[in-house]
């Protein structure tokens, strides 16, 4: 269309030469805000220099990338994947990096991805875990999978939310090729537990994000701010001083930067996220310490428990909350996506739900509620909105985050509840 098309051939050619601007490495580089799962979004402010080295560090240390791969970093480059590992890492290292516009699934259909991969020649990519479990739920048995050639393919990289262990088999028992769970945050703008493919191999273990990359010190502390011991669960922190790349403060709000994330144990960045680590130092990562649940004096991980029900072979994803309850305080609701060819009725789901967390968890779990939904309410970078399925549940008024992808699900979410509730 005249006015709002415009050939980027043409747009090349009327351009003039510009001077590159001499900038001091502690200078700001952009100001990127976070996606707003848990509440307001907070304007990260990243430096230059440190960013610079830390994302090609990254590349090629932890993601193993050299000058002439092939990498896909699948996201929306206006989120921290997008500037640290679809613009910036990448392109540092001398590698071919791979833009793509579109959902995993019916553009045209749940083999894209396998598709791009085999046209490029993709040696490794990154996701996350919500666009595989929509892969999977339209392609339970990998049928698209076995189409498309993925001879050049080495890792798959998943991040971003918690991966579930399901997931994870499907995929690699699709494509054959190892699956990387890692961790970190806008706040970091690189990752904080991951393998370290470049120079050390991996070592995979189920359910844990790996250990911590060099230039991090993660520990678990109590409320009190106290160390705790292996398998031990608590708040996840970083020890200062942070690594380069780092957020330094926040834009127009250093004050709240301050109070965030270095307020609430002294000595420590506060990631926000709860967890433990193993007698090997290995990672687990159970979700935001605010999806922590006190039922009955026992205080649970919803995390845990979305990891027992994402187990069900009827289940493409789920997420599971906390709601007011009078008597306990707080109970779990579960709140499920079916796989298309699930053919299970949602009385029966529920009961073999609530058998298999009781199983697996406790009785004092109280997992007793599952709600069947069409979709699950997420960031346009694929995090579930917790908070506001929370406010909802509990009847609170609630406002559509900036973030949301289509705020027309909260609306289909309000629905189903309702219908529950009347049931």
């Amino acid at each position: 269309r005249p006015g709002r098309d415009l050939d980027w051939q043409d747009c090349l050619a009327a351009a003039e030469p510009a001077d590159p601007l001499p900038v001091a490495s502690g200078d700001p580089l952009y100001i990127m805000y976070t996606s707003g799962t848990t509440g307001k979004p907070k304007g990260i402010v990243r430096d230059n220099g440190g960013h610079a080295v830390a994302v090609r560090y990254a590349v090629r240390t932890i993601y193993g990338m050299q000058a002439g791969d092939v990498w896909w970093g699948i996201s929306d480059v206006g989120w921290v994947v997008g500037h640290s590992l679809i613009v910036y890492g990448p392109l540092m290292c001398g590698c071919t990096t791979v833009f793509y516009e579109g959902k995993p699934v019916r553009t045209p259909d749940a083999g894209a991805y396998w598709r791009v991969i085999e046209e490029h020649r993709v040696n490794s990519l990154f996701c996350a875990p919500t666009a595989i479990r929509a892969i999977r739920k339209e392609d339970p048995h990998g049928e698209r999978v076995k189409r498309y050639d993925l001879g050049s393919l080495r890792h798959l990289f998943l991040a971003g939310e918690k991966l579930d262990s399901s997931t994870q088999h499907w995929l690699e028992e699709h494509t054959g090729r190892p699956v990387h769970d890692h961790w970190w945050q806008t706040e970091t703008g690189w990752p904080v537990t991951a393998p370290c493919i470049g120079i050390a191999g991996h070592d995979l273990r189920a359910g844990s994000t790996n250990r911590a990359v060099p230039g991090y010190h993660v520990q678990v502390l109590d409320d009190e701010g106290r160390p705790l011991g292996a398998n031990r669960q608590g708040a996840i922190v970083i020890a200062l001083p942070l690594p380069p790349g780092c957020a330094q403060t926040l834009w127009g709000d250093h004050p709240r930067y301050l109070q965030a994330y270095l307020g609430n144990y002294p000595g420590y960045y506060h990631t926000g996220d709860g967890g433990y680590l193993d007698e090997d130092g290995f990672v687990y990562i159970m979700g935001r310490t605010d999806d922590v649940i006190n039922v009955s004096g026992h205080r649970l991980s919803t995390g845990e428990m979305e990891e027992r029900v994402a187990q069900h072979q009827a289940v493409a994803e789920c997420a599971v909350i906390g709601v007011r309850d009078e008597l306990k305080g707080h109970v779990p609701l579960g709140l499920v996506v079916l796989k298309d060819d699930a053919g299970i009725a949602a009385e029966q789901l529920q009961r073999e739900l609530v058998a298999l967390v009781r199983e697996q968890i406790g009785a004092l779990a109280c997992f007793q509620r599952v709600v069947v939904v069409k979709r699950l309410p997420k960031t346009r970078s694929g995090k579930i909105l917790r908070a506001v399925l929370r406010k909802i549940a509990d009847g609170e008024d609630y406002a559509a985050p900036s973030t949301i992808d289509d705020p027309t699900i909260l609306g289909e979410i309000e629905a189903a509840l309702r219908v529950r509730k009347a049931g």
